[in-house]
C-alpha cells in the first residue's frame, strides 16, 4: 500500500479557508431576515458567529507562523499566495464581526423596547416631578438620565483602575493599573464608555474599576450594586490583569460577551468537545518555556556560590579522599513512576504526539528545584493507561526512565512532589501545535509532624485544573456518574483518573552516589553516573587545578562548556551513555577501581563522542514532540556510533570530506564559571 502523501502546509490552510468562506456565506444568507427572526433563532446565529469568527482567527494565526521551509516541495509565488489568503481570512474576520454587532443591536433594541413597554407610565409621572426630586428616582433609569443629561455635569463620574487593560478591538480603550477615568455612559452588559485624562473615548469593562472618591461617589456606587443584579460574575472580581468573568445571568450574554475577548484554544477546545473541561494548558510547560534557564537541570547542576560570593557552597574538595566532599540533603530518595490509569482522551480533531509526565519540588506555591520529563508509552488497546520503564538499560532512552532520583535541602514544612501529567498536541485544522495539562498532584514529602512520609506506592487521584485552582476535576462526567449507591460510588473512584508512583529508600550504594550530586536536582537514575562524572571534573578544574583561586578567567575545557547541554538534549545523552558502557565492559576490573583513570577515560570518551555530534551539521536542532525530527536525530547519532565503532574512533569522519560541521565558536571550548554558577537564594 503506497504512503499518503503528506499536505503541503500552506495548501491545507488554504483550503481550510475555502471552507470557512463557504461557512460564512451560508450564514450571512441565513442572517438577512434577522429582524423577523424568533429570539432564540437570532441567538443561535450569533453562537455560530462567534464559533466561526474563532475558527478563522485560529486559521489566521496559523497562517502568520508558517514559513516557506515548512513546504514538503517548492511552491511558485509562495508570498503571493500566503498574502492573498491572509486578506481573505481578515475580510471573513470583519464579516462576522459586523454581522455580530449587527444581531447584538437587534437584541438590544428589542430588549429596549419591552423595557419601554413596562416603564411608560412611570416615566409620564416623572415628566411632572420638580427638579429637586430627582434624587428619588428609580436607579433602573440610571441610563436614561445619562442619556438626556450634558457630559459635562456631575453624573460622570471618576473611576480608578485596578489592572492593566489592552484594547482588544476597535472601539476599546486601553488604560494602565491607577489611571483616573470618566464614565460617561454605563451600559448594561457590563462594558462602559470612558474617557481618559488625555480625552480618548472608549469602551471598558467594569471589573476593572472602583469609585476614585468613594464618599463622593457612594450613591453611583449603589446605584452600581442596585442596577447591576444581572451583572453577577462567576468569581469574586479581581485586579491586576485578572481577565473579565463570563456572567450567568444567561448563556446568550455570555456569547455576547465572547465578541471582545479573545478566547484561548483551550477554551475553543474545551467547547467543541474536544478535551474534558479539567484540560488546561501546561504551567510546568509554560515555566520551560517562559523562565529561560531556571528551572532546567543544566542550571541546578553548576555550583552555588555561598552568600559572600568569595566561595563554592556545595562544590568543596575533600583534601583527604582526593576528590569533591559528599554532601547529605534533607530529602534524597529514588522514585519510581508506575503507571497513569484512566487518563481521560482528547477528541479525534487534535493528534497526541506525547504522553509525558513533568515533576518537580514545590511548596504550594512555589517550584523549588528543576522540572524533569518523563515521556509515557501506551498501547492502542488501553489508551488510557500510561506505563513507564522502571528501569533504562541498554539502547532505551532515558526519557522513558521512570527511576528518578529526587534531592533537596530545602527546609520548608510544604515540600513536596509536583506531578503534572501532560500532552503533547497538533490540531489537525490548523496545524498549531501546544501542551496540555491533562491532570496534576502534589505530593507531600513530611507530615503535619515534619516526620518524611514512608517509603511505599501511592495511588494519587488527580486534580483538574492548574496547581493553583482548587477544586477543579479533570473530568466532571465522572464525579456525575458517582451518584447513588456506596457500590456506584466505589466504582465511579475506580475511574477516577489516578498516577500510582513508589518512593524508595536509598541503599548505601545509591546513597554515596547522590551525595555527589548538587543538593537540590531532579533527574533520571540512569544517567546518574554521568552527571558524577562531571560533578568530580569540575571539582578537579575549579578546586585542585586552578594556580589562583581569586582568578574569574575563562576556562579552557570543552567538557565543562559544553556537558549542561546535554541535559537539554537527552538523545545526545544517550549517545554517550552507549558508548561510555561499551568502553567501561573493556576496562579491567582493577582499572574500574582507578578513579583518576575512569575520569580520563571517560573524558576521551566525550572528545569522540558528543563534541562531534554536537557541532554536525547532519544532526537537526532538538525539538520537543517531533516526530520526524526525533527520527532524524536518532539515524544521525546511530549513523555516526556505527561509523566511530567501524574505525575505532572519531577521528576518521572528523577527518572525511563528507562531514561537515558548524563553524568554530568560543563558546565550545570555554567554561566561565561566573556566567554559569547559581547565586545563593539565601
Amino acid at each position: 500500500m503506497l504512503a499518503r502523501r503528506p499536505r503541503d502546509p500552506l495548501q491545507a490552510l488554504r483550503r481550510r479557508g475555502q471552507e470557512l468562506k463557504l461557512q460564512v456565506d451560508s450564514l450571512v444568507t441565513e442572517s438577512q431576515l434577522t429582524g423577523a427572526l424568533e429570539p432564540s433563532k437570532r441567538r443561535d446565529i450569533y453562537q455560530r458567529c462567534i464559533q466561526l469568527k474563532q475558527a478563522v482567527d485560529e486559521n489566521k494565526n496559523a497562517l502568520q507562523k508558517l514559513n516557506k521551509a515548512d513546504e514538503v516541495a517548492p511552491v511558485g509565488n509562495y508570498e503571493k499566495r500566503k498574502e492573498e489568503e491572509h486578506s481573505l481570512l481578515e475580510k471573513l474576520s470583519c464579516q462576522l464581526q459586523e454581522l455580530a454587532v449587527g444581531i447584538s443591536r437587534i437584541e438590544a433594541h428589542s430588549d429596549k423596547e419591552e423595557d419601554d413597554t413596562t416603564e411608560e407610565d412611570e416615566e409620564e409621572t416623572e415628566e411632572t416631578e420638580e427638579t429637586g426630586g430627582e434624587e428619588e428616582e428609580s436607579e433602573g433609569d440610571e441610563e436614561e438620565s445619562h442619556e438626556q443629561a450634558s457630559p459635562t455635569q456631575a453624573d460622570i463620574v471618576k473611576y480608578i483602575a485596578l489592572g492593566d487593560f489592552s484594547a482588544q478591538q476597535a472601539g476599546d480603550l486601553t488604560f494602565k493599573k491607577g489611571d483616573i477615568l470618566h464614565i460617561i455612559e454605563k451600559k448594561p452588559d457590563g462594558w462602559w464608555l470612558a474617557k481618559d485624562a488625555e480625552g480618548a473615548e472608549g469602551l471598558i469593562p467594569r471589573t476593572y474599576l472602583e469609585p476614585y472618591n468613594k464618599e463622593d461617589t457612594r450613591e453611583s456606587s449603589e446605584g452600581l450594586k442596585e442596577g447591576s443584579e444581572e451583572d453577577v460574575e462567576v468569581e469574586d472580581e479581581t485586579a491586576d490583569g485578572a481577565e473579565v468573568k463570563q456572567r450567568t445571568d444567561s448563556h446568550w450574554s455570555a456569547v455576547r460577551k465572547a465578541i471582545s475577548e479573545q478566547i484561548s484554544t483551550v477554551d475553543v477546545l474545551a467547547t467543541m468537545g474536544a478535551i474534558p473541561a479539567g484540560f488546561r494548558p501546561s504551567t510546568l510547560s509554560q515555566l520551560l518555556d517562559e523562565a529561560g534557564n531556571q528551572f532546567r537541570a543544566s542550571y541546578f547542576l553548576q555550583p552555588e556560590l555561598t552568600t559572600s560570593q568569595l566561595a563554592f557552597r556545595d562544590l568543596v574538595w575533600d583534601a583527604k579522599a582526593g576528590t569533591i566532599m559528599s554532601r547529605a540533603s534533607r530529602v534524597s530518595l529514588i522514585l519510581t513512576l508506575w503507571s497513569c490509569k484512566m487518563i481521560p482522551l482528547p477528541g479525534t480533531s487534535i493528534q497526541v504526539l506525547s504522553r509525558h509526565v513533568r515533576l518537580c519540588l514545590f511548596d504550594g506555591s512555589k517550584v523549588l528545584s528543576n522540572i524533569h520529563t518523563v515521556r509515557a508509552m501506551w498501547q492502542p488497546k488501553k489508551p488510557k493507561t500510561w506505563t513507564f520503564s522502571p528501569q533504562v538499560t541498554g539502547i532505551l532512552p532515558c526519557l522513558l526512565d521512570g527511576d528518578c532520583f529526587i534531592r533537596s535541602n530545602s527546609s520548608t514544612p510544604d515540600l513536596g512532589i509536583l506531578f503534572e501529567l501532560g500532552i503533547s498536541y497538533i490540531r489537525n485544522s490548523t496545524g498549531e501545535r501546544g501542551e496540555l495539562s491533562c491532570g496534576w498532584v502534589f505530593l507531600k514529602l513530611f507530615n503535619a509532624s515534619g516526620v518524611p512520609i514512608p517509603a511505599k506506592t501511592y495511588e494519587l487521584f488527580l486534580n483538574g485544573g492548574t496547581p493553583y485552582e482548587k477544586g477543579v476535576e479533570v473530568d466532571p462526567s465522572v464525579s456525575r456518574r458517582a451518584q447513588g449507591s456506596v457500590f456506584r460510588q466505589m466504582i465511579s473512584m475506580r475511574r477516577q483518573p489516578q498516577l500510582l508512583v513508589k518512593l524508595r529508600s536509598l541503599n548505601r550504594r545509591s546513597r554515596a552516589m547522590l551525595s555527589l550530586l548538587p543538593e537540590t536536582l531532579v533527574g533520571s537514575m540512569c544517567s546518574t553516573h554521568l552527571l558524577i562524572f562531571y560533578r568530580q571534573i569540575l571539582g578537579d578544574v575549579l578546586l585542585r587545578d586552578r594556580t589562583n583561586l581569586q582568578s574569574a578567567d575563562l576556562i579552557s575545557h570543552p567538557v565543562l562548556a559544553t556537558f549542561p547541554v546535554l541535559l537539554e538534549q537527552p538523545d545526545v545523552m544517550d549517545a554517550l551513555r552507549s558508548s561510555w558502557a561499551e568502553k567501561e565492559s573493556t576496562l579491567k576490573r582493577s582499572e574500574k577501581r582507578d578513579k583518576e583513570l575512569l575520569k580520563s577515560e571517560f573524558l576521551l570518551v566525550y572528545h569522540d563522542c558528543v563534541l562531534p555530534l554536537l557541532h554536525s551539521t547532519l544532526l537537526p536542532p532538538f525539538r520537543w514532540a517531533e516526530e520526524e525530527t526525533e527520527a532524524a536525530r536518532w539515524k544521525a547519532i546511530a549513523d555516526f556510533l556505527k561509523q566511530s565503532r567501524e574505525n575505532e574512533g572519531s577521528l576518521k569522519a572528523l577527518l572525511s570530506p563528507d562531514g561537515v560541521h558548524k563553524p568554530f565558536d568560543l563558546s565550545e571550548q570555554t567554561y566561565d564559571f561566573l556566567g554559569e554558577i547559581r547565586k545563593n537564594s539565601a
